[in-house]
């Protein structure tokens, strides 16, 4: 992607080119997976990676939270309005969401931590009946069966293609202003790729129709 004074330019995987006088970035983002056997074969049958899309199938029952930061402990807390038991799984020796999220994480009854514990598989038949979760410093192994298993370790973002023309902050999102342009003149973003974006399906809609909007009052000033 590329641009000059009138237009904005865009070539794909396949070699052909597009121009136009304005562009809208909304290639999103990916749940970053934790890469261990079972894992694909049992995504959306026990392995979820949205709290509030799919936590309330689960209702009076036991669950796992892989991930101790403050993506992991906010969906940790969401799903207590459901399960019976939260278990949060950290890999480090300590929860690295803020402080307030712990303490308050601390505070429900409902939620256990477990540090140093890393995923090493997840088994089943048609759906999750069992993750295999080992001690990253003792190395004991046990097997959990909770209902299901919830994953928050970040975000993939798919800005390979706009790095070093539009500005993103320091996590590599796509830094806009309140009418969604980027630091580029005609370039606008929304949805997950965007700064500020709640990550929600209903919020890249939203966002979606309004960057249309501002592209076309964009368009009729140039």
């Amino acid at each position: 992607m590329w641009a000059d004074n009138d237009y904005r330019f865009v070539r794909t995987e396949s070699g052909e080119e597009y121009c136009a006088k304005a562009i809208l970035l909304a290639t999103g983002s990916e749940y970053r997976c934790l890469g261990v056997p079972g894992e694909g074969d049992f995504i959306g049958a026990g392995v979820h990676f949205c709290a509030t899309c799919d936590g309330p199938f689960y209702n009076g029952k036991e669950l796992v939270v892989v991930g101790g930061g403050n993506s992991g402990v906010e969906e940790g807390l969401f799903l207590t309005k459901f399960a019976t038991k939260v278990t949060i799984l950290e890999i480090s020796d300590s929860l690295k969401a803020s402080r307030i999220l712990q303490e308050k994480a601390l505070s429900y009854p409902q939620i256990e931590v477990m540090l140093n514990t890393s995923v090493q598989e997840f088994k089943g038949d048609s759906r999750l009946r069992s993750v295999v979760v080992k001690n990253v410093k003792t190395g004991e192994t046990q097997e959990m069966q909770p209902e299901a298993v919830f994953v928050f370790i970040g975000l993939t973002l798919n800005n390979d293609s706009f790095k070093g023309m539009v500005e993103l902050d320091k996590w590599g999102f796509v830094t806009t202003g309140d009418n969604l342009e980027t630091s580029v003149k005609g370039i606008f973003a929304s949805g997950d790729v965007r700064a500020m974006n709640t990550k929600q399906a209903a919020s890249a809609v939203g966002e979606g129709a309004t960057a249309a909007i501002m592209i076309r009052q964009y368009l009729e000033k140039h």
